[in-house]
């Protein structure tokens, strides 16, 4: 009786030692979950996709969350109090305004890729639009562009129309999206005669809307990403910096369309 009392009293305090050690295992993988917060321009959504899967893959553990808009929308919510790790802007205006602030930690600021403009129709339409000044026909009635306030890619559109001559005289047919990706849908479903979007959001829709010319004139586009300053997270928040800047992250961004910073 006492042998099979102490097998008991063994059997127990090896099935509770287990217990305990799975307990400890199970909350050893919970505290090593890591989360954080990628706030970038809506231009990015394809590319920083597939990019935060590679490096999630790479950083067991750790899950990129994505918060995609208007680079200027973005900015306003970081500067309101939204929780963001990581800020990666269309342009540099929005992240400099963010430095202003005091939103961004200014040594981690790095351009990490490049775009292009272009002007983009639906890809059934009939109109023989070849350059920005083609838009100046009578037949031409709809525009769409991003709101140059908050919308980076509306503001290089705003930039080639003024050094074209014709922002002002065309100001009566402009549909202003919120995102540069509501531009490329406008044009997509044909609710506008033509669109500026980026040469990576063209690419994006290429079986709904067609490239009719590059749109020129703009300063150079470069995307620069930073640190948020209110974040907790600064080492994991700098690794997917340098992710983006490694090669891999390159190589993903490369075969979305976009260019060296």
């Amino acid at each position: 009786m006492k042998r099979r009392s102490l097998m008991r009293k063994t059997i127990v305090s090896t099935a509770l030692f287990s217990f305990l050690a799975l307990t400890c295992v199970f909350s050893t993988v919970a505290m090593a979950q890591q989360e954080f917060i990628v706030s970038a321009a809506a231009s990015l959504t394809n590319a920083f996709t597939d990019l935060g899967k590679q490096f999630e893959a790479a950083n067991p553990g750790v899950k990129v969350v994505f918060n995609f808009a208007a680079s200027g929308v973005l900015m306003q919510q970081i500067a309101k109090g939204a929780p963001v790790d990581v800020f990666a802007s269309a342009d540099q205006k929005t992240m400099d305004q963010a430095k202003e602030k005091n939103l961004i930690l200014t040594d981690t600021r790095k351009d990490f890729v490049s775009n292009g403009l272009v002007l983009i129709v639906p890809k059934d339409s009939k109109l023989s639009i070849k350059g920005i000044k083609d838009l100046t026909e009578a037949k031409i009635a709809r525009i769409a562009l991003g709101n140059p306030e908050t919308v980076p890619a509306g503001r290089y559109a705003q930039e080639v129309l003024t050094k074209a001559g014709i922002w002002e005289s065309l100001k009566a047919e402009y549909i202003y999206g919120e995102t540069v990706r509501q531009v490329l849908d406008y044009v997509g479903r044909s609710e506008v005669d033509a669109g500026f979007v980026f040469s990576t959001d063209a690419i994006v829709a290429k079986d709904k809307v067609q490239v009719a010319a590059k749109a020129e004139g703009h300063q150079p586009i470069r995307y620069p990403v930073a640190v948020a300053a209110g974040t907790k997270k600064k080492d994991l928040s700098q690794r997917f910096i340098d992710f983006l800047l490694g090669i891999e992250g390159q190589d993903i961004l490369s075969l979305h369309g976009f260019g060296k910073p």
